[in-house]
């Protein structure tokens, strides 16, 4: 596994080539992609450009996230997915081999069998486009109780139903795996320790504020990895590690304060935290 940067997760608005010169000077190994703002420099310079952006920095592309407007109407879905060829051929050229969406814990509208149902029809041929240009697909499951509260009917918020989900989509289908969510979501060490490589395809990682239960934890406030030590960081890179996940992980803290700071404290702290935190996991 990588540690990799998505400056907008720490409130910083950048352009893939200054995203690539941060994480260099502040060491991370690979940059999450925003592929439609790819695309258009591909229009306007080269496939080579962009290429060549990756090898100068010596960084390595980390996740995009999916540019498929999925939960609408048929049409537009069906737009939609003539459009995620483009993107998914040139994910390939470039190498960026994993993207993600998320899957909503709950519905007003449809039933749980009605929902999973939704998912499948709507998500299958996505996996499967994906799949013919050897792009791994990630769907995250959204844990706190708080965002269920109040809602007509549950839908998918842990790791076991969103892996049953997952192999039912396709074999190029896996986990978004965010350690606060699994957190919230109840999820235990034993359950994590079964995981192969395959059942993943992205990391996220924070920490939760401290003195709130976890059923009480709201998605929105968040803290980097280690900041208060509610969520076990250490232990959850070494699972990681022991099980041989090779991708990405980036810090995800929602947090106002970090937004708040100049950029460049911004990524100094986050830096801190993912390498404070690959310390504590005894990660070479």
């Amino acid at each position: 596994m990588f540690k990799n940067l998505n400056p907008g997760m720490i409130g910083i608005r950048a352009s893939l080539a200054e995203t690539q010169e941060m994480a260099a000077q502040y060491g991370f190994d690979g940059v999450d992609l925003h592929l439609p703002d790819v695309a258009a420099m591909v229009r306007q310079e080269s496939l080579e450009g962009v290429r060549g952006l990756f090898a100068i920095s010596g960084r390595r592309p980390g996740n995009w996230g999916l540019p498929v407007a999925w939960h609408g109407t048929r049409e537009k879905w069906t737009e939609e997915l003539a459009r995620l060829r483009n993107y998914a051929a040139l994910a390939r050229d470039i190498g960026a081999l994993r993207t993600t969406t998320v899957v909503l814990p709950y519905s007003n509208e449809r039933t749980f069998a009605e929902n999973y149902a939704f998912h499948l029809e709507r998500l299958k041929p996505v996996a499967e486009i994906l799949g013919e240009y050897g792009c791994r697909f990630g769907l995250e499951f959204i844990g706190p109780k708080t965002l269920r509260v109040g809602k007509k009917h549950e839908f998918i918020y842990t790791m076991d139903g969103m892996l049953a989900l997952c192999r039912d989509l396709g074999s190029n289908v896996g986990l978004l795996l965010d350690l606060w969510h699994w957190y919230t979501s109840h999820g235990t060490w034993e359950d994590l320790s079964k995981l192969g490589n395959d059942d993943i395809v992205n990391v996220h990682v924070n920490d939760a504020p401290a003195g709130i239960p976890a059923d009480e934890q709201i998605d929105s406030q968040r803290c980097l990895p280690g900041e208060t030590g509610v969520l076990d960081i250490a232990r959850f890179l070494g699972a990681l590690d022991a099980l041989g996940y090779d991708g990405p992980v980036t810090a995800e803290p929602f947090s106002a304060r970090v937004n708040g700071l100049a950029p460049q404290d911004a990524l100094s702290e986050t830096a801190e935290a993912i390498h404070r935190a690959w310390a504590s996991a005894g990660i070479a």
